[in-house]
């Protein structure tokens, strides 16, 4: 049994990366405009010039979730061969590498159209590096708790991407509190950058700490006598069932972040007309109750069982996700925006708690990393990387503001057939 203090130190390695990663998502995608000048030419004459060139900051920013399956794929077989140290360590530097770039890139005034690929790279990293982060990370969380726990243990994976995400809502509220819009285009933009790059250090020497799971050394020893490692090839023939169940998991999982959470300052104050410092404020209250029923919901799995509070929460999302929107966009208000978050984020909180944990019996421990990658970041590239875009574009078209809504039940919907499908095998023990 390993010691409390272990224990704590493992569980903070792991959630402090997904944190970073979903710090520096919410940071970017709330400077995108900013950068758009900044590092893109823009022709002051021409009426579209600022909105090509955040159209352009856009698709860089998309262009990362294409890397997510490919450093899914390399990192997660690294950690299934080195180990779940040896990836998350990795992943790690990788993220200061990108955020480093972003920190200290000339602007397009500077350096011309060196500018625009350097961020590209930059961009192109953190996709690879987010990729390995999901699979390596969870691999360890639900490894590492002790019999009885893992539900809990399993719940600081989510956890840690809504403090990411409080944290960044938090930081943009503070950048147009503190300083003017002169300020932050001169020099102030690169401040969120640079915290969260100091903060890396930190992160990469807790990991450096880590111990590793005797589950995965006793799955190495195994592996080491029958002389066999898994490939990807036999995963996705063997556990292919298991492969698309994940990426029907994910698909609520990624909806929710994506749309229910991130998304929703660009719905609320473009498509609501709220306005915008309440609506950050909102986002924050949002991230902030979920951080906190998250893990009390993981406690909770851990007593009636994972299964039910999967199926059960999923279902109650699904059927109050139509409804509560309508309320909502019938006459838009912060009072209901407050309810609708709250109300989707118990919902939220119920699945995520038990999310991470049901993906990690999924696959065996020799090949848990991977297993675990390949799930998450092809459901996250091609359900998550273009949803605000999707629901932006299905908004136009349809002139509905209940257009998200219905993107939102289509995830939601994929969850929950996954977890009726799953059944009782959600509950199963990580011992395999």
């Amino acid at each position: 049994m390993q010691s409390t203090k272990v224990s704590v130190r493992n569980l903070a390695a792991a959630v402090i990366g997904n944190a970073l990663e979903w710090y520096d998502f919410l940071v970017f995608a709330f400077m995108t405009p900013i950068i758009a000048r900044l590092f893109f030419p823009v022709d002051p004459s021409a009426a579209s010039g600022d909105l090509n060139a955040i159209l352009m900051t856009t698709a860089i920013f998309g262009v990362g979730f294409f890397m997510r399956p490919v450093g899914g794929i390399i990192l997660g077989m690294y950690g299934d061969k080195k180990g779940r140290k040896a990836a998350l360590v990795l992943v790690t530097s990788l993220m200061a590498v990108s955020m480093a770039i972003i920190t200290f890139s000339p602007t397009y005034l500077t350096a011309g159209m060196l500018a625009p690929v350097l961020i590209l790279i930059a961009r192109l990293i953190q996709g690879f590096s987010a990729g390995g982060e999901f699979g390596t990370a969870t691999a360890l969380l639900i490894e590492m708790a002790p019999p009885g726990k893992r539900g809990f243990y399993g719940s600081w994976q989510m956890t840690g991407q809504m403090i990411g995400l409080l944290i960044g809502a938090a930081a943009g509220t503070l950048m147009t509190v503190y300083f003017t819009q002169e300020e932050i285009e001169a020099w102030a933009w690169r401040i969120p950058f640079f915290v969260g790059l100091v903060i890396i250090p930190v992160a990469v020497y807790i990991r450096q700490q880590l111990d590793e799971t005797e589950v995965f050394r006793n799955a190495k020893k195994q592996e080491a006598a029958e002389g066999h490692r898994i490939t990807i090839g036999e995963l996705l023939v063997n556990a292919w069932r298991e492969t698309v169940l994940g990426i029907g998991l994910v698909a609520a999982a990624t909806v929710t972040v994506y749309i229910t959470f991130t998304y929703l300052v660009t719905f609320a104050t473009k498509i609501l007309k709220l306005p915008l410092q309440e609506t950050f404020e909102v986002q924050m209250l949002g991230a902030f109750w979920v951080v906190v029923l998250t893990p009390l919901m993981g406690m909770l799995a851990d007593r009636i069982g994972r299964s039910k509070l999967l199926i059960g929460s999923l279902g109650l999302y699904f059927v109050i996700l139509f409804p509560i929107y309508s309320w909502l966009t019938a006459e838009p208000s912060i009072f209901r925006l407050i309810v609708v978050q709250l109300a989707t984020g118990l919902c939220a909180a119920g699945f995520f708690a038990v999310f991470s944990t049901v993906m990690a019996v999924l696959f065996p421990t020799r090949v848990r990393s991977l297993g675990l990658s390949i799930s998450y970041n092809i459901a996250v590239m091609l359900i998550g990387g273009f949803a605000q875009f999707i629901v932006t574009w299905l908004i136009q078209q349809t002139g509905s503001p209940m257009a998200p809504t219905y993107y939102v039940m289509f995830g939601v919907g994929l969850g929950l057939v996954a977890a009726i499908l799953l059944g009782k095998r959600a509950d199963s023990e990580v011992t395999h």
